[in-house]
């Protein structure tokens, strides 16, 4: 495998990487020589699973930090943005910056015998799940830790689009997401930063299994896939390294599908 990152001082800042899209990305830029840099929430009753999970990483002979916070605690992440210097070494930046934050209200906007979405389940949905990418972004920029050439990547769904029962917050958090992406892409690009939005199809990852009726929705999606499959963490990682490379420099702004061809039919 080439490792075309390897001693060139890149680090990966990955928001939510201790499972799902997040990790996958983790393991496949680690594999290419890049520097990791994990920001994940989790307990102790998993401390063992994400350890070795970890460990996988660190084997590719790279180095790695990992820090057990609250992402969109604002004290947290400066705390993070200040001891991170120290990590990367005088030459060490961040190439990519990578948001996948699961942290959304699945309540439905009517129901009999629960409990309904209220404005509180919007704003706390639409500040994890969209503007923690701004606030990371200007954070990790007003202390100089991007690279000359960064990139910055995030993960929005069909549901950008398209009304799910259960959805309606995390929808609203992913319309906002590919907003505050094009105007990154767009104010910080003389900088040298490139911002996109990865539309994953349908992957069964904890957030999925997280929906009601998740199971219907993974059923269908294997009927109007082209390749008859549900899209892996793997093939999302895929494209995060390719948005990494030095030829996708020129790619800025977009929203790009990653599913194989499922939002076609």
């Amino acid at each position: 495998m080439v490792k075309e990152f390897k001693n060139k001082n890149y680090w990966a800042l990955i928001l939510g990487g201790s499972s799902g899209l997040g990790l996958a990305t983790a393991k496949k830029l680690a594999a290419h020589g890049m520097n990791i840099c994990i920001i994940h929430r989790n307990s102790r009753s998993q401390e063992i699973e994400i350890t070795a999970e970890f460990d996988k990483i660190k084997a590719e002979g790279i180095q790695f930090i990992s820090f057990n916070i609250d992402a969109i605690n604002p004290e947290k992440r400066q705390k993070v943005i200040n001891d991170l210097p120290q990590y990367l070494g005088e030459k060490g930046k961040i190439r990519t910056l990578v948001h996948s934050i699961a942290k959304g209200n699945l309540k439905p906007m009517i129901a009999d015998n629960a409990p309904t979405l209220k404005n509180d389940d919007f704003n706390l949905t639409i500040n994890a799940m969209a503007i923690s990418l701004y606030d990371w972004t200007q954070a990790v920029f007003e202390v100089k830790l991007f690279a000359e050439d960064a990139r910055i990547i995030s993960f929005t769904s069909e549901g950008n689009a398209k009304a799910w029962k259960n959805y309606a917050a995390v929808s609203a958090a992913k319309v906002a997401l590919e907003a505050l992406t094009r105007n990154i892409a767009l104010e910080f690009a003389s900088y040298g930063i490139r911002a996109n939005c990865i539309q994953a199809g349908v992957t069964d990852t904890a957030s999925l299994q997280m929906i009601p009726g998740n199971e219907k929705i993974k059923k269908h999606t294997l009927v109007r896939n082209p390749f008859k499959r549900l899209t892996n963490p793997e093939d999302v990682a895929n494209v995060v390294y390719l948005l990494s490379k030095d030829e996708a420099s020129w790619i800025n702004g977009s929203i790009i599908p990653v599913d194989g061809g499922e939002h076609i039919s």
